[in-house]
């Protein structure tokens, strides 16, 4: 009798270790497991992580707090060697809803800006569009700041935003890409192995989803993959996220890019926001040079208005 109860235990701990939501497999912990057994809904949690976006929506709400950031930006050469690079602070006050930036300071070498004083590299505009502004700029109450070009270059940045700093949603409007980052798509997900575990991330007691590429995937499968890996770190507590690591690459006769990605996260003024973002990345896209760069991005002296 006892061997039949350990063999119906141990089925029932091996039936347990894994749930299925929408066709997918997704794979738990022991810890997981038994937060399962007395009340955590890991259906509702997927479903939370498949509609989050609240990851994307940290990055425009630094456009609502003033803070100090610490800024160092790098371009590398073909040898490994530092071609040009940015390393500066700068002060953003708040008025309502209204922003503006002071240079603290700035350290430039290389060929970082143009003759004219234009960023000389793709990356370092990317960034700038990203983290810097110039006089006063107004935001809506979401941190949307209304572009004020139109144009190819204007929506090409948004959709440039949205793949980097909303992996695996769908992006309208990239070619090729757009639609392979969408994890959670049927088309999309067979090629991932899905988990969810226990582990504490700086200091957090968090529920950590990961999304990671099958290594045994064919030649022509492996070639639909954009997200290498997607993990995110949730905060047990509130499901807040707490950080997210990231890879995305993919390679054709016109582009490539390989980058990798880690953003920590902050709660300040009621509003999650970056303390961290940090950026290892090459890109090789048409009438451009290849660029390889690595960025960090430190966020900290939060103030309201």
């Amino acid at each position: 009798m006892y061997f039949v109860i350990l063999f119906l235990s141990n089925y029932s701990y091996a039936q347990d270790t894994s749930v299925v939501y929408k066709g997918m497999t997704v794979t738990l912990d022991e810890v997981t497991v038994q937060a399962k057994r007395i009340g955590f809904d890991v259906n509702s949690f997927i479903k939370r992580v498949e509609d989050d976006t609240t990851f994307y929506r940290a990055f425009k709400n630094l456009r609502l707090l003033g803070y100090i950031s610490d800024n160092d930006i790098r371009i590398y050469n073909k040898k490994g060697q530092i071609q040009a690079f940015l390393k500066s602070q700068i002060q953003q006050n708040m008025q309502g809803r209204c922003h503006t930036m002071k240079v603290l300071e700035e350290n430039v070498g290389g060929d970082f800006y143009t003759s004219k004083g234009e960023y000389n590299y793709y990356t370092a505009e990317l960034y700038a569009n990203l983290f810097f502004t110039k006089g006063t700029v107004c935001a809506d109450a979401s941190g949307e700041i209304p572009e004020k070009s139109g144009g190819s270059m204007a929506k090409h940045k948004t959709q440039l935003k949205k793949l980097i700093f909303n992996p695996g949603k769908p992006v309208k409007g990239v070619p090729i890409v757009g639609g392979k980052v969408a994890i959670f798509d049927p088309e999309v997900r067979r090629f991932y192995d899905f988990s969810i575990k226990s582990e504490d991330y700086l200091n957090v007691s968090c529920y950590v989803f990961s999304a990671i590429a099958k290594k045994n995937l064919n030649i022509i499968d492996r070639g639909d993959v954009v997200i290498n890996e997607l993990i995110t770190y949730f905060n047990k507590e509130n499901f807040e996220i707490v950080g997210r690591k990231y890879s995305l690459s993919y390679k054709t006769l016109l582009f490539d890019f390989n980058v990798r990605m880690n953003v920590q996260m902050t709660k300040q003024q009621g509003l999650l926001i970056p303390a961290l973002v940090t950026y290892d990345g090459t890109w090789d896209v048409p009438f451009k040079k290849r660029e390889t760069a690595v960025f960090i991005a430190k966020f900290h002296d939060f103030k309201g208005e």
